[in-house]
């Protein structure tokens, strides 16, 4: 038996959520650094599967040393993607329950 067979998607989402938050904080500490490009995870290819579901973010507005960091913009799609991740985690937390409830034999 597999994980994949125990959590379904959840765990996959899981896993794409936490490794946007990191590049969403990595965006966030590079706001004030000349050059540096933002960068975001398509989260739809990369649950589709994609290799490379890593693209850059492309600014509303540049800035003149070429940062394309948008703090509010960043801090924005940080605060919305920790809520996702949180909601995953929910629903990952229930699988398990239920599998530990099943294994236990649904008794107390």
């Amino acid at each position: 038996m597999t994980t994949d067979s125990l959590f379904g998607i959840d765990g996959r989402v899981l896993q794409l959520r936490q490794e946007r938050l990191g590049l969403l904080a990595s965006n966030i500490a590079n706001a004030a650094t000349p050059g540096f490009k933002a960068r975001d995870i398509d989260f739809k290819a990369a649950l589709a599967g994609a290799t490379d579901a890593t693209r850059y973010r492309v600014p509303v507005q540049s800035s003149l040393d070429g940062n394309t960091v948008e703090l509010s913009v960043e801090q924005s799609q940080f605060a919305e993607n920790a809520v996702h991740y949180r909601t995953a985690l929910s629903f990952l937390g229930g699988r398990v329950g239920t599998i530990m409830a099943a294994l236990n034999g649904g008794g107390e």
